[in-house]
C-alpha cells in the first residue's frame, strides 16, 4: 500500500533485507543489531576465505577486483544508524568502530544537517495528520 510519497513493501524477512527493495526497515534495537552483526560478520567470512582460497597467481589478477569487493562490503563505511522521530539528528555510531568509522559516522552527521533531513521527514508526514 501507498502512505504519500512512500511505498509499503510490507513486513519482509531477514534474508530480504540486502536486496534493496526497501530503503528504509524499521525494526527494534535487539533485531536490528542482530541483523546488522550477521551482515558485517558474513561479509567478513567472505572476503578472510575468498582471500585464502586464492592462490597467489590469482590473487594477483584478481586483486583490483577483490580489493573493490572488499571495499564494497566494509561496514564502517555504513557506521551509523539514523535514530528518527526525534527533534534533532541523532546518529548512534559502532561502539568498537575505528578513525575511518567514526568520520563516515560524522560525515552522515554532516549530511543530514547540510540537507535539512529533519524537516523533510516532517514535511513528507504532514499529509498524515490529515488523514
Amino acid at each position: 500500500s501507498s502512505y504519500g510519497d512512500f511505498i509499503f513493501n510490507g513486513y519482509i524477512e531477514g534474508n530480504k533485507i540486502p536486496n534493496g527493495d526497501s530503503n528504509v526497515i524499521i525494526t527494534d534495537g535487539f533485531t536490528g543489531n542482530v541483523a546488522l552483526k550477521t551482515a558485517e560478520g558474513t561479509a567478513k567470512f567472505l572476503t578472510d576465505h575468498l582471500k585464502k582460497s586464492l592462490n597467489k597467481i590469482s590473487l594477483l589478477f584478481s586483486y583490483f577486483s577483490l580489493k573493490k569487493f572488499k571495499d564494497k562490503l566494509d561496514p564502517r563505511k555504513y557506521n551509523g544508524a539514523i535514530f528518527l522521530g526525534l527533534n534533532g539528528p541523532v546518529v548512534k555510531s559502532h561502539g568498537g568502530t575505528d578513525s575511518l568509522g567514526f568520520y563516515y559516522s560524522i560525515d552522515l552527521c554532516y549530511k543530514i544537517v547540510k540537507g535539512n533531513l529533519m524537516k523533510e521527514i516532517k514535511n513528507n508526514l504532514n499529509h498524515l495528520d490529515n488523514e
